[in-house]
């Protein structure tokens, strides 16, 4: 095999190049990227002569991705729309009927399954056209997600039965995919996009979907149903062999079953970036392909045989363990490089890697916007660049530590840019846990569990003695992940970088290592050539090193070392910073559905969290079956990874303004993650398990918790006040928290004055809590509209004349809130509802809706605009929303 020229990664390089740019850009844009492309290419090669072959492979192959992803991605469009006659949004909401094929796994947690079908013949149901049913459309295909909503435990056991390849008839509502209702935020419908997924297909009760068996056993879904129940039966065997939490663990580390992995223990292990270790990967192929010469040695196979049966076997190994993108890549170098051994090929690390980029792009181009598959090709990449050029620079370690050294610090800085975009926190001890754990589980735990599942298989009690040790290995992980994520100073949050930051990273670093390394080589050699004339002076031949010569080079090379390594640290922290607003004040009312949570940020940088969402449940105890393993919940889904993703190193308050579940739930996950320098609430328990809870954490992590009424102020900076109205101040003394069941008439509610604006923020409040404080304006406090009143009393706030800028709207919008008697004192110019979309209490209310209309405010509804963002300037406060940017 010819590698001089290396074409084929070059050929590669500029395929990703291509197809990355068609990602992002489209029409104008992308043509002139093209052109301007072309003549830098160009412009190399007019430069350089010996650059014409590499710059034409890299050109051709940027022009053929590009047209490649188009036209792959242009024919990626529903045909349901066509088929049944209707524009996508009257198809939104349709009851509909379908026939097709279920063509992935069934996945039942708790009372929802959940799988994807292929419909091949549907029709509108008569309950959706006026009574009258219409003929099923057919010849077409089209992938949906089906949801279908558990009733009984029954119906849970019934969905268990449900397989890949059966034939499926289904009654139900056909529905759009939701997009992101945040900025920055996990986009759904985008993500179900990349699997040509472009409906819902939602059914309540199992009795509508009707299930029967494929009417032909032979067909392209057949391998893929086997694998099914190989999986289902290797997890089973395995929950047989293991205890939980082994067990769950196990599971994904042998085979990439992640579903069952204890939540807190996934947790911690992605707190610590080890979450490479529970997916199956290039070490578990190496581990499998390893294992299985070892074996074929031992039954005395010739060479050439036990490469081969190893080649074969991969593909069975990566259908077992899933097919996600990273164990695909390393499945594809597996037999490119088993194939390359066999034949005595000189064998090339980078070329194969090209080659398995290469032939996933061309099956499938989405998976470039896989996380797996760019993290699993840049580590597999940078370990092959960086290793070689670190090596060198480790000598002064023994040899044996000084190779995992290298190949853990050279993956965690490779990692580094792409785990801070994803996921935006990097802890400090990832380095340790990843030195310390990784090899620990590959040769030990690993095999032990590997050794486990395969003795288990055949005789169970062997099994369980072998699973007893490796559950002594797991032992030891679990309890030096927990130690380890005991120390949460060391986790550092980071906002998500651009592509200029991460390029200018890599470049950094590679020039670092690559100068080190010649510096180091040149001092080698120095040394080297020094003995030889210290030898040939004993032996009367004299020298000839001038020591002088090379002291200007090397100052001038450590110079430049010194200039990159402050480059690379400024680099560092630029990105680690705050970002500035230049002395503006940023209010964001984030879209958590039917709840609120506003984050606060002031000119100088100081952030406050108001409420943090929450998810309400009405679940009975005897409901047990209903629970999910993983349930959604608003403050660690939406929350806290939007206060992430914003690079909220820390929040210097968070206000609860009451202990409803809507407005206080998503805070535990906040409090958890996020370091907090004070608590606000307003005085009382809720009586729930839930808020106890909270306070609890609270004070177990030592945040100061304060108690707020009407009268008391908070300055985060000298631009910024919060002034609290509500709730009123209760004369007696206390000695212990008073536990109120009805919250809502004690919310926090406070004007918020920052450059000169006025927000006002309200919680829940109800009419008789506006009527508390409007009465204690009656007794002299100033009236927003009194341009004489210039008082201040009881500690409210000052009002100028015209009123305030922004109120967010009580309890999103309920009728028993926001009078008209409270409009018309405040005078808002804008107006903000948090409310979740079709929620089930009909808020907004159409009264409170007319009286907002009715004082001029303009008005914004995070069910209707997504989240809200108002810029807060002197001069005037500049708002858009996500689905609709307005400016005012």
């Amino acid at each position: 095999m010819n590698v001089k020229g290396r074409p084929l990664i070059v050929g590669t390089a500029g395929w990703l190049a291509g197809s990355s740019l068609a990602s992002v850009f489209s029409d104008a844009r992308l043509l002139f990227i093209w052109m301007g492309l072309t003549l830098l290419l160009a412009a190399a090669v007019l430069l350089h002569r010996k650059l014409l072959r590499s710059m034409l492979i890299a050109w051709i192959a940027v022009t053929l991705s590009g047209a490649y992803w188009l036209w792959h991605d242009a024919r990626n469009v529903t045909a349901l729309p066509e088929a049944l006659a209707a524009a996508a949004d009257e198809l939104n909401g349709m009851p509909l009927h379908a026939e097709g094929v279920i063509v992935s796994s069934v996945d039942v947690d708790g009372d929802r399954a959940d799988f994807q079908a292929e419909l091949r013949k549907a029709s509108r149901s008569a309950e959706g056209h006026g009574g009258r049913g219409l003929p099923p459309s057919e010849g077409f295909r089209e992938r949906v997600m089906v949801q279908v909503k558990l009733l009984s435990k029954e119906q849970q056991d019934a969905a268990r039965k449900w397989q890949r390849g059966d034939q499926v008839k289904l009654d139900g509502t056909l529905e759009l995919p939701g997009n992101a209702r945040n900025f920055g935020a996990f986009d759904y419908a985008a993500y179900l996009r990349t699997q040509h997924i472009h409906w819902l297909f939602k059914t309540k009760g199992s009795e509508h979907v009707q299930v029967s068996l494929p009417v032909s056993p032979w067909s392209t879904l057949t391998v893929f149903r086997w694998n099914d129940h190989a999986r289902s039966g290797l997890g089973d065997k395995i929950g047989q062999i293991f205890r939980e939490p082994h067990a769950g663990y196990m599971k994904g580390l042998l085979i990439g079953m992640q579903d069952d992995i204890d939540p807190v223990t996934y947790t911690q292990f992605s707190q610590l970036g080890l979450t490479h270790i529970l997916a199956i990967s290039g070490m578990h192929v190496a581990v499998f392909v390893a294992s299985l010469l070892f074996i074929f040695s031992l039954f005395k196979i010739t060479r050439e045989k036990a490469l081969l049966m190893a080649m074969l076997l991969i593909p069975l190994y990566v259908l077992l363990s899933g097919v996600s993108p990273s164990v695909v890549r390393a499945g594809i170098m597996g037999m490119i490089g088993l194939y390359a051994a066999r034949k005595g090929w000189l064998k090339d690390g980078m070329n194969v890697l090209a080659a398995a980029a290469l032939a996933m792009m061309l099956w499938n181009p989405y998976y470039l916007l896989s996380v797996s598959f760019q993290l699993s090709f840049l580590v597999t990449a940078g370990l092959m660049v960086y290793v070689p050029l670190m090596s060198r620079l480790l000598r002064f370690l023994p040899k044996r530590i000084a190779g995992a050294v290298n190949v853990t610090l050279v993956a965690q800085l490779v990692s580094f840019p792409l785990t801070i975009y994803y996921f935006n926190q990097f802890s400090l001890l990832s380095f340790a846990a990843n030195f310390v754990l990784v090899p620990f589980i590959t040769f030990l735990t690993l095999p032990l569990g590997a050794a486990a599942l395969l003795f288990g298989w055949i005789w169970l009690p062997a099994g369980r003695a072998l699973g007893r040790a490796a559950e002594l290995t797991s032992d030891w992980t679990f309890r030096l992940v927990r130690w380890l994520n005991g120390f949460p100073q060391f986790v550092t949050i980071w906002k998500s970088p651009s592509f200029m930051w991460i390029a200018a990273y890599f470049v950094l670093m590679y020039l670092f290592l690559f100068i080190a390394n010649r510096q180091t080589g040149r001092r080698e050699a120095r040394q080297a050539e020094n003995a030889d004339d210290e030898t040939a002076e004993l032996e009367g031949k004299g020298g000839s090193l001038d020591p002088d010569d090379a002291a200007p080079n090397k100052r001038k090379t450590r110079a430049g070392l010194a200039g990159i390594m402050l480059a690379f640290l400024f680099l560092i922290y630029w990105e680690y910073r705050p970002a500035s607003l230049h002395g503006e004040g940023l209010v964001q009312f984030l879209d958590v559905g039917q709840g609120d949570s506003i984050l606060i940020t002031t000119p100088e940088g100081r952030n406050i969290l108001v409420d943090g969402g929450g998810t309400v449940s009405f679940r009975k105890p005897e409901d047990g079956w209903k629970d999910r393993k993983n349930p959604f919940e608003v403050g660690a889904k939406v929350v806290v990874p939007l206060l992430k993703q914003r690079g909220i190193h820390r929040l210097d308050a968070v206000i609860v303004t009451h202990g409803d579940q809507d407005h206080a739930g998503g805070l535990q996950a906040v409090l958890e993650q996020i370091p907090v320098k004070a608590f606000l609430f307003n005085g009382t328990l809720s009586g729930t398990k839930a808020f106890d809870k909270l306070i609890g954490t609270a004070l177990e992590r030592r945040i100061p918790v304060y108690a707020v009424h009407q009268g008391m102020k908070l300055k985060p900076d000298k631009h910024t006040e919060l002034a609290f109205i509500s709730p009123m101040l209760d004369g007696a003394e206390q000695e212990e928290v008073p536990v109120e069941k009805s919250q809502n008439h004690l919310s926090v509610a406070f004007v918020l004055t920052m450059n000169e604006r006025k927000l006002l923020f309200t919680g829940d409040m109800d009419q008789a809590a506006e009527e508390d404080v409007l009465g204690l304006a009656g007794s002299g406090v100033p009236a927003a509209s009194d341009p004489r009143s210039s008082g201040d009393s009881g500690g409210a706030d000052r009002r100028p004349g015209e009123g305030i800028d922004v109120i967010k709207i009580a309890h999103h919008g309920s009728k028993s809130s926001t009078g008209e008697d409270w409009l018309r004192h405040w005078r808002p110019k804008a107006a903000v509802i948090s409310a979740g979309v079709n929620n089930l209490y009909g808020h907004p209310h159409a009264d409170v809706v007319r009286r907002i209309e009715h004082e001029g405010a303009r008005l914004f509804r995070t069910d209707q605009n997504g989240e809200v963002q108002m810029r807060i300037r002197p001069e005037g406060i500049q708002v858009r929303s996500k689905f609709s940017p307005f400016r005012q």
